[in-house]
């Protein structure tokens, strides 16, 4: 695979990367994927961007998607970031994958309501088989939203562009969350079984003395165990259970201090230590946020 990585700036440079001509908007453009195409040269090549991506394609794309199984062999979102990296995997022919990629520059929302909140909306931050599948309503849904965008970028210029085109970037992205949510609530059963892992993961991170030795588990340790991302992960989490990442392991932490404060006669800093906490005075504290007691407080009462 190519170290090269391509990085475009703006929208005029992503525009050049796919050969096409300078943009009617500096901020946003939708790219036709039926219109690009590219060669073996391409295959193994980086990219990155500073620019937000929305892309629909149809399932015909050739994007590994990894070994899971999927809702719909239809539509399939994918959202990128400013700085993510992406690697072509195969030549594209002219027409041969459907669908849209809409690019829009931080710029165009950064004083915006959506600008304050974009953070909010994870699945920036999703890896690619971790996509969104769509039900052919929720494409038209969609793509007629991408169609009012394109009609103000080509048609609308003027003083009231910026808003309508970040409200409309805002209900596509609503939308989308929205269908993530029904994706979540049809892989319940495959989910739970991630919840059970997670769990055994803690349990022997535990009792493999691993906390002494590399200190408390990282999300993305948790992540990384279940071929998941972070981000992913803890939304799944949070659907399931209504805690995320963090909370299960903070939750597991404090349920170890307790059998530790009853069942041993180690001080609170040994305790502490003993569960990754390179300072006991945040052990405390977390003790105290969950149980309502200190750990002193806690073993003195049972």
């Amino acid at each position: 695979m190519s170290e090269q990585i391509i990085h475009s700036k703006s929208i005029v440079e992503i525009q050049a990367v796919f050969g096409l001509d300078k943009p009617t908007h500096p901020l946003i453009t939708i790219l036709d994927t039926e219109q690009l195409a590219y060669g073996e040269e391409t295959v193994g090549k980086r990219f990155s961007s500073d620019l937000f991506c929305i892309a629909l394609k149809d399932s015909s794309c050739g994007i590994d998607y990894g070994r899971n199984s999927y809702d719909f062999d239809g539509g399939v979102l994918i959202f990128t970031a400013p700085k993510q990296v992406i690697t072509v995997k195969k030549p594209q022919a002219l027409n041969e994958v459907k669908g849209w990629m809409l690019y829009f520059h931080p710029d165009l929302i950064r004083n915006s309501s959506l600008g304050s909140k974009i953070d909010s909306y994870n699945f920036f931050n999703y890896e690619v088989n971790e996509a969104l599948h769509l039900s052919e309503n929720e494409q038209n849904t969609l793509n007629q939203i991408v169609q009012l965008i394109r009609d103000e970028i080509n048609e609308r210029i003027d003083n009231h562009s910026q808003q309508v085109l970040v409200s409309n970037i805002e209900l596509l992205l609503n939308y989308s969350k929205r269908f993530y949510e029904r994706q979540f609530n049809t892989r319940t059963a495959s989910h739970i079984d991630i919840v059970s892992k997670v769990e055994l993961l803690l349990k022997d991170y535990y009792e493999e003395n691993q906390l002494t030795k590399k200190g408390q588990p990282s999300i993305q340790y948790l992540a990384d165990s279940c071929f998941l991302s972070a981000s992913y992960l803890s939304d799944l989490l949070k659907k399931e259970t209504g805690r995320s990442s963090k909370d299960h392991i903070n939750d597991f932490l404090v349920e170890k201090a307790k059998q530790l404060l009853l069942s041993s006669t180690d001080s609170i800093s040994g305790i502490a230590y003993s569960l990754g906490f390179n300072y006991p005075h945040y052990f405390g504290r977390l003790f105290k946020q969950k149980t309502g007691k200190t750990p002193q407080e806690y073993r003195q009462v049972n």
